[in-house]
This record gives C-alpha cells, sequence and structure tokens, in this order.
C-alpha cells in the first residue's frame, strides 16, 4: 500500500511531471496564408500585406462588436473590410460581389459591384493613417486616426472576416490588438470562438 502511494506521489509529483497542467497557447489573429490571393506576400508575423491581390484573417468575427485596425504603410491601389471564405481574393478591386464589403483607396465603400456609402471628400486616408473597422453582425462602421467617419455600409451575409487587399505598390499592417486608437464603446479585439465561451 505504501509503495502504492509513493508510486502515485511520484507519478503525479515527481521526475518530468511537476503536477501542473499546461494550459494551451490561445492562436494569434493574423492574416492567413492558407486564404489569399496567388501574388500576395505576406510578413511581418502576418501582420503586413503587400504584392497583388487579398487576404482575409485567420479569425471570424464571432463576438457581437469587433474592432480591428490598418496602417496605410505605402499608398498604392488598395482596399479593406470584411469578406466571406468565398471571396475571391485575386479579383481587385474587391467588393464586386455578395461576398466582400470593403473600403476601397477612393474613399468609396463596396458591396455586391455597388457603392454603399463614401468618406467625406477631405477624409481620404493617405500614407501613416490609421483605418479603424467596426463590425457588428449588420453593419461595417470606419475610423480614420480614431475618429468615427460615420460612413456605415450594410448588406453582407454569412461568416466573415477581416480583408484587406493592395496592388500598385500598397503595403498595409494589420493591427488585431495593441491598437493605435481607443476601441469604440462597447467594442473589442477579435477573438477566437474558444476565447469567447
Amino acid at each position: 500500500m505504501a509503495a502504492a502511494l509513493f508510486s502515485c506521489c511520484l507519478g503525479c509529483c515527481g521526475d518530468n511531471n511537476s503536477g501542473h497542467v499546461t494550459l494551451k497557447e490561445m492562436p494569434t489573429v493574423q492574416l492567413d496564408t492558407h486564404h489569399m490571393g496567388t501574388d500576395v506576400v505576406i510578413v511581418k508575423s502576418g501582420r503586413r500585406i503587400c504584392g497583388t491581390g487579398g487576404c482575409i484573417a485567420n479569425a471570424p468575427l464571432h463576438q457581437n462588436k469587433s474592432y480591428f485596425e490598418f496602417k496605410i504603410q505605402s499608398t498604392g491601389v488598395w482596399g479593406l473590410g470584411v469578406a466571406t471564405k468565398k471571396a475571391n481574393l485575386n479579383q481587385i478591386p474587391m467588393g464586386r460581389d455578395p461576398h466582400s464589403l470593403v473600403l476601397r483607396q477612393d474613399g468609396t465603400v463596396y458591396h455586391n459591384n455597388e457603392e454603399k456609402n463614401r468618406l467625406p471628400a477631405n477624409s481620404l486616408p493617405q500614407e501613416g493613417d490609421i483605418v479603424g473597422v467596426t463590425y457588428d453582425h449588420v453593419e461595417l462602421n470606419l475610423y480614420l486616426n480614431g475618429k468615427n467617419m460615420n460612413c456605415p455600409a450594410s448588406g453582407i451575409r454569412g461568416t466573415v472576416y477581416p480583408v484587406v487587399y493592395v496592388d500598385d505598390s500598397a503595403i498595409l499592417d494589420c493591427q488585431f490588438s495593441d491598437f493605435y486608437h481607443t476601441l469604440p464603446h462597447g467594442y473589442q479585439k477579435i477573438l477566437f470562438e474558444q476565447q469567447i465561451f
């Protein structure tokens, strides 16, 4: 009996096992190299996009109110917003089908080849600017350097992911945490499904 007890203690607390439970590290939200256009280049640990084409993030927007940001490192042709996995990530500009809802570099917001809204004329994002995106499963809204652009757009259906596309030398960086600006009230960073429950 004492030997069995000693063996159990040794097995639980002794050699090679401290008795601590190893916690599974939560995945990081980043651009998904398995869901990108054929001429896209993703660098900086899944946070920077360059080349030609689009890429979606590796986490869908499950929670009620999501927020994420993009920094325009170099201008050119670009767009950002939300898309389903059915979006054609080789078709630039995006927003021409029912599978993407995007702000384009000219300040227009497109979904299903229809202009849904437009940023104010004096508010076009420039190199170095931060574009924030909120999404609440109905409406996408945009922030420029922390200021609400009051530019809502809707219409996309299904499970959506953050999306970004580039062409013509544009380079954009994604921020899915450690944001440049304060999150709008009630919004939070993107959470993987197992983090929500």
